[in-house]
């Protein structure tokens, strides 16, 4: 198969419409994926990319019937096995703009192990990571980050299985890129899915999405306009963390330690903040540590919203390709040499 032609030179200009199917979304009303979806279309075009080499690939969950309704070409995979299709697919056609849309529980419950690997890996792949904290489409269980004490049809009682922390799990799997957004916060979605694929290599994005029959307002502490000011920080590099309704508060880094302080009593500046730097290693664990609830913890620390980490590496099919092409240099093999390697043995 040829490439194919990626120059837009001659093409119209593309807009949202253009990477929209003929589909009706098949989501609950008020669903957070509409959103998503919206916003995808939205930053496509931004992209210089023709729909024709752009892949959409999902596992089973809501989230999943994503590829449906992109005018892209999509694969409806498997459950839990949208980053093995993806990687075999990147792999061989690295031309192509490959884009996973998947859930908490499509990622990291079934498909927890080739998450990880994948992120180890360096694919160049976008992965959206759908999160409700929730299993929607199978009708309510508790899901890899459902809260702790929420009940559902498959814990009556309360939750008591200590759930994921999907930003400690992708720094912590070696993973290049990480950011989080919000599904109703539109605007600065679209900038992080701008982001993620931009960056080389394996972008994961988890976005908080509601589901509004089986988790509603689960993250209603952070999408809330009575209290999202005093709970959530947006973090950009080469700026201080600021945050509050009057940006009023920031946070200092005491040691290794961050803190809330108050920059209205005049004793602390912006100037003497922690500064974001998507290239620290060390901040992002830190960042992906905020994970205090404001519900139920006095002293909490905002939770960031934004690039956390990108890292500039090798990804895995750039390697691939180069160890290829030593391989061929060398010339030709036979399959018995292939199969002896460098040590063998003479039996007598």
């Amino acid at each position: 198969m040829t490439d194919i032609d990626t120059s837009m030179a001659s093409r119209p200009v593309l807009t949202a419409k253009d990477f929209a199917s003929d589909q009706e979304p098949k989501w609950c009303p008020g669903c957070g994926d509409h959103a998503v979806l919206q916003q995808l279309k939205n930053a496509m075009p931004d992209l210089g990319i023709p729909p024709e080499q752009i892949v959409f690939i999902s596992g089973i969950g809501c989230s999943s019937r994503l590829p449906y309704y992109m005018a892209t070409y999509g694969v409806h995979g498997i459950h839990g096995r949208a980053l093995p299709i993806a990687s075999g697919l990147k792999t061989s056609r690295p031309e192509l703009s490959v884009w996973v849309a998947t859930g908490d529980g499509d990622a990291l419950s079934i498909g927890g192990n080739h998450f990880i690997h994948t992120l180890r890996r360096n694919i160049d792949l976008n992965v959206i990571l759908f999160n409700n904290e929730i299993y929607g489409l199978t009708k309510g269980q508790y899901s890899p980050t459902t809260k702790v004490g929420l009940k559902t049809v498959t814990s009556p009682s309360g939750v008591i299985d200590h759930p994921f922390n999907t930003a400690t799990l992708t720094l912590g799997a070696g993973g290049t890129f990480f950011a989080r957004a919000m599904d109703r916060d539109g605007k600065f979605l679209r900038t992080i899915l701008s982001r993620a694929a931009g960056h080389k290599g394996t972008s994961l994005v988890e976005i908080y999405q509601n589901c509004p029959i089986f988790n509603n307002s689960a993250f209603q502490a952070f999408a809330g306009q009575e209290n999202k000011d005093e709970s959530t920080v947006y973090v950009e590099h080469g700026m201080p963390l600021v945050f509050g309704k009057f940006r009023q508060k920031g946070i200092r880094l005491d040691g290794s330690t961050p803190t809330v302080v108050d920059l209205f009593k005049g004793d602390v500046s912006e100037e003497d903040l922690w500064i974001h730097d998507e290239k620290d290693t060390f901040k992002a664990n830190l960042l992906a540590r905020f994970f205090d609830d404001p519900l139920t913890v006095e002293n909490f620390l905002p939770r960031p919203f934004g690039v956390f980490y990108a890292e500039d590496r090798l990804t895995y099919e750039d390697a691939l390709a180069a160890q290829i092409a030593a391989a061929q240099e060398n010339g030709v093999g036979t399959l018995e040499e292939l199969l002896k390697g460098d040590n063998s043995y003479i039996i007598k």
